[in-house]
């Protein structure tokens, strides 16, 4: 049996906007607790998505996301030691998901009939921007499959075929991925063996 190594998308982790909505990074100060803080949170990263091997996913609007850069409430680098996170951003603003129930037991039957306002809800955060980077790491798995187990060069691939939004590079990472310069770029690479090196070297 082949065991693959992990491949690890987290949310970079949210700070508290609550009675200013979501305030767009320029718009002028955040109020936290009461007090004025600066608009970066610089150092706000920290674990788990502070680790090298993770993915670590800041927020964007999900529409103009060079207009608006980096969600008010997405934490921001480097980690205390000094190191680039997030890695990458993706769109994390109002985006429509299940509403959750607090009642594991509650049976599907009970959906039925309700409207979609009753099923879904817009929701904002870091939380549902890593999603789509997951999405979007599971089609190009699904398309280039040569990759899978070799969650380094995934992770490498991911950060040179970003669009940059030109905002601080604490703030979005490398920026936000585009999935079909990552399938272009990677078209017609080699096949890897088990040993991670390419067959075509005689080593398969």
């Amino acid at each position: 049996m082949t065991l693959l190594a992990p491949l690890v998308v987290l949310a970079a982790a949210d700070w508290d906007c609550s009675g200013r909505g979501l305030v767009r990074q320029g718009s002028g100060n955040i109020v936290v607790d009461g007090f004025n803080a600066t608009r970066s949170f610089d150092l706000s990263i920290g674990d788990p998505a502070n680790l090298d091997e993770a993915i670590a996913v800041g927020s964007v609007q999900p529409t103009l996301p060079h207009r608006y850069g980096t969600s008010c409430f997405s934490s921001r680098g480097p980690t205390a030691d000094g190191r680039l996170k997030p890695d990458v951003v993706g769109p994390g603003e109002r985006i429509l998901s299940c509403r959750s129930s607090s009642d594991p037991k509650r049976p599907p039957s009970r959906n039925k009939g309700k409207s979609l306002e009753e099923l879904y809800e817009a929701l904002s955060g870091t939380s549902m921007a890593a999603p789509h980077i997951s999405g979007l790491l599971a089609v190009f798995l699904s398309m280039r499959t040569e990759f899978i187990g070799y969650p380094d060069r995934v992770k490498r691939i991911l950060l040179e075929h970003c669009t940059d939004l030109q905002s601080d590079r604490l703030n979005q990472g490398a920026g936000l991925p585009d999935l079909a310069k990552m399938l272009l770029e990677t078209r017609g690479r080699p096949s890897y063996s088990g040993r991670g090196l390419p067959i075509s070297e005689g080593n398969g």
